[in-house]
């Protein structure tokens, strides 16, 4: 880097974080952004905030144009100041709205339209640009993105352990629901996203696969803050 002697703490790093629904994504990226102090960017709740901005005004979901037409008119950015960061859509912050089953039914159908996923992606590496160190998680973080991320995880599990998960994190929230409806949901979700056109969910070459169906939420944070120091270590 120019001769320059940077300690760890100055090095700009980027950490991808991908996997199917139901690994942990969100939870692992945020807490290992805590541990490691970088910034934490769910991309996720991008696609949810068109999503919302999509059911309040009654779009129709089955019409790429209409839902291209509300992205291109859905300003979304984040409070960097807040922990984790706010999401905000055209000023207001949305964050508690994001993850009601309305949202997330349209959120499903906002990520597979290709127009959205591009203008996302570069929205997405401008955040890169500008917050140098930081974790991010998605489907095609580590494979489209951040393709020269300095490490790239793909968590993974077993459809049924994802499902389990799942149903536990609704029930806490009060809500019922059917496992077997869940689990094909996951199901279902796994084709979709692997199987669209732009921005697919896909295991990057480089990317260190990480099988999460018998580990805690903690063993995982630990093995990539120790994988993430590792790396800062080598480049000093």
């Amino acid at each position: 880097m120019g001769g320059q002697n940077l300690s760890p703490i100055d090095l700009p790093m980027v950490i991808t974080i991908d996997g199917p629904a139901g690994t942990g994504k969100s939870s692992v990226a945020r807490h290992v952004a805590d541990r490691l102090r970088f910034d934490f960017l769910d991309t996720g709740a991008m696609y949810r905030a068109i999503a919302l901005a999509a059911v309040r005004r009654q779009s129709d979901l089955d019409d790429p144009r209409e839902l291209e037409f509300v992205a291109r008119h859905a300003r979304i950015e984040f409070d960097w100041s807040a922990h984790p960061p706010a999401v905000l859509l055209n000023d207001e912050p949305v964050g508690h709205l994001l993850r009601s089953a309305e949202v997330t039914a349209a959120a499903s159908q906002i990520a597979v339209v290709a127009a959205i996923r591009r203008q996302l992606v570069d929205q997405q590496r401008k955040i890169g640009q500008n917050r140098c160190r930081l974790v991010t998680e998605g489907r095609d973080q580590g494979s489209v993105v951040f393709p020269d991320a300095q490490l790239k995880i793909y968590l993974d599990a077993d459809p049924a352990e994802r499902g389990r998960r799942r149903v536990a994190q609704l029930r806490a929230r009060g809500e019922v629901v059917d496992p077997a409806e869940i689990l094909r949901q996951i199901v279902e979700r796994d084709q979709r996203d692997s199987g669209r056109s732009t921005g697919p969910l896909a295991v990057a070459s480089d990317a260190k696969v990480i099988d999460t169906t018998h580990l805690t939420q903690q063993q995982v944070i630990d093995s990539i803050v120790q994988m993430a120091r590792e790396q800062l270590r080598g480049v000093t």
